[in-house]
């Protein structure tokens, strides 16, 4: 079998439920994996994700750059470049950035991410 491979400058920007601007670096729907999928999340600086769940993926976010802060069921705490967050399913989670550059993380979802696992839970919610 050949390696399947993804460039992150091919791959275009999509707004996800909760707000967010990903690129999916690695998706069944498109690249052919199965049980997960991969894909780098931007927030622009002041920037807020909904505060949202998953129903059924288990997700894992990675800081590559900028900082913020991560609510997370009952906790709110600090972000920082190389900060890994496990979020598992059901939980409520948003992120704010907080700081004077644009937010960057890694979000691996298992199984891969899905526009219908999302559940948004704020007000903004019914506005949509």
């Amino acid at each position: 079998m050949s390696p399947i491979r993804s460039d992150l400058a091919a791959v275009p920007a999509y707004i996800t439920r909760d707000g967010s601007s990903i690129r999916e670096l690695m998706h069944p729907a498109v690249h052919g994996n199965v049980k997960q999928s991969l894909a780098e999340a931007s927030l622009p600086v002041g920037g807020s994700t909904l505060l949202h769940r998953h129903r059924e993926s288990e997700e894992l976010y990675h800081i590559l750059a900028g900082s913020g802060r991560m609510t997370l069921g009952d906790d709110e705490f600090a972000i920082v470049p190389g900060d890994t967050i496990l979020i598992p399913p059901g939980t409520p989670h948003c992120l704010h950035n907080t700081g004077d550059a644009a937010l960057r993380l890694l979000c691996c979802c298992a199984p891969a991410y899905r526009h219908e696992d999302t559940e948004l839970l704020t007000d903004a919610a019914q506005e949509k």
